[in-house]
């Protein structure tokens, strides 16, 4: 268990990238609407202002928001610029973006926080303790305001890359490859508009299962990159806690 823990975490840094890693639907839930309703949504909606830095600052979730969950600023180990991304096929590519917590478009300001579970320490020193230090779920929590429609364009682009790469892509970030065999939908609720998708990374032999939630509110686009290393491959949860946290404090 020790050299697979080990083997993993190396695999989750590579895929760091995937949220300290290396980053549908309406409120309803991703299970529904059409790419037609999403653009006649962002057409009824008047423009939005940006937000600035400050502004998304005090927005974004802050140690004491989230129950059982540290949360703190990202740091630079969390950054992935948009030219490390690529993909096997350029439809995919706003996916892996979000993966990376590399904010889609040109948005007018961004703010980063990573939130993790704490570990279920009540079981120290029985067996299976090791395995209950590394069963904890990280999330990359990327907010990004743009100005006018931009972030109803880049909620609109992401949903029709999950939906055009379903049957999986490869991934490339800061150099490192990654596959993902598949992408299956997963239901979330929130803001104006919601859109998730479970799925697990490989290389080299190991497996990574994470996951990609997004919420748009307004001018507003976060993304919520997760994994775990000791999760069953293709069962991780929605990061629930930390969704609703982020988005009750947007309003």
């Amino acid at each position: 268990m020790r050299s697979t823990a080990v083997r993993r975490t190396a695999l989750a840094a590579a895929a760091a990238s995937l949220v300290l890693l290396v980053t549908a639907c309406s409120g309803e839930g991703s299970d529904g609407g059409t790419k037609d309703k999403d653009k006649e949504s962002a057409v009824a909606e008047p423009a939005a202002k940006a937000l600035t830095v400050a502004e998304l600052e005090k927005l974004a979730i802050a140690e004491g928001d989230v129950k059982a969950h540290k949360v703190v600023k990202a740091g630079p180990e969390d950054d992935v610029a948009a030219k490390d991304v690529k993909t096997d096929k350029p439809e995919c590519e706003p996916v892996a973006r979000a993966i990376a917590g590399s904010p889609m478009g040109e948005p007018a300001a961004t703010v980063k926080r990573r939130a993790t579970a704490e570990p279920d320490v009540k079981d120290a020193g029985k067996d299976g303790a090791i395995e209950g230090a590394f069963d904890i779920t990280t999330s990359l929590v990327v907010l990004s305001s743009y100005e006018g429609q931009g972030a109803a364009d880049a909620f609109s682009a992401l949903k029709s890359a999950g939906t055009a790469c379903a049957g999986g892509f490869t991934m490339t970030m800061a150099g490192t490859e990654q596959k993902i065999p598949k992408m299956t939908v997963a239901k979330v609720s929130g803001g104006d508009e919601a859109v998730a998708w479970t799925m697990t990374g490989e290389q080299d032999g190991e497996k990574l299962p994470f996951n990609l939630a997004v919420v748009r509110m307004g001018s507003t686009f976060v993304s919520f990159s997760s994994f775990n290393l000791m999760a069953p491959e293709g069962d991780l949860p929605l990061p629930t806690a930390v969704i609703d946290a982020q988005v009750a404090k947007l309003g």
